[in-house]
């Protein structure tokens, strides 16, 4: 039925390789996706700050209403990160503490909610992973319909289950299941590269010179020159 139906994952990102990715930043592994891919920057770190990185386990529910994040729960394997799609609304909190005590209690990854949270205090002192919209004290339904394991998309960044989620305090990106390790790469490289910016500008050797190179290429006025 559509709108209402739980299926099986098919694959899902490694643990081990989703453990390589803890540390990276998502800037770095962004820019290496060519910085055309992100969650929106509604979604933001309600907890203390604890990086994230694991397969998606995916929901799309109606918004306010969280019956099928309560089977995600049940679903979840240790590492998953569950990922909603409750169109932003941000009217009903759609996890709380003990949603988030159960899916430490599990092992799992995190959440990612393209909705509103409550208990906001006790997430922001724990460590667990949670990326929200925004918060509400307001409670959720639990009714449905919804659908597990289906493709989504957060603000236009498609979902798929078992695709990567990453996130840290610059919000959360997924990366696709076959591009997993080039991204990895990619974002290595990156770190490199910043890493040897730093040390020059450290020195005061920046070679600043393709400021005036692109503002002419442009045609810009620039008086004096």
């Amino acid at each position: 039925m559509i709108g209402l139906k739980v299926l099986k994952r098919r694959r899902a990102v490694p643990a081990e390789l989703a453990a390589q990715f803890i540390g990276v930043p998502v800037a770095n592994v962004s820019d290496g996706m060519s910085r055309l891919f992100a969650g929106g920057a509604r979604l933001r770190p309600m907890h203390s700050g604890r990086p994230m990185s694991g397969p998606a386990l995916t929901v799309r529910t109606r918004p306010g209403d969280n019956l099928m994040i309560h089977k995600a729960l049940q679903m979840a394997e240790p590492g998953d990160i569950i990922v909603v799609d409750a169109g932003g609304d941000l009217t009903n909190a759609l996890i709380g503490e003990l949603m988030v005590g159960t899916a430490i209690q599990r092992k799992l990854g995190g959440f990612v909610i393209d909705g509103a949270i409550r208990d906001a205090k006790a997430l922001r002192e724990g460590d667990f992973p949670v990326f929200a919209a925004g918060v509400t004290h307001r409670g959720p339904y639990r009714d449905g319909p919804g659908e597990i394991n289906v493709p989504i998309a957060l603000d236009g960044m498609v979902i798929e289950p078992g695709d990567l989620i990453i996130g840290d305090d610059d919000g959360v990106l997924c990366v696709p299941f076959d591009h997993v390790q080039s991204a990895l790469s990619a974002a290595q490289r990156k770190a490199a590269a910043e890493a040897a910016m730093a040390t020059a500008i450290a020195s005061g050797q920046v070679d600043t010179a393709w400021i005036d190179t692109t503002l002419n290429r442009l045609g810009c006025l620039i008086e004096g020159q």
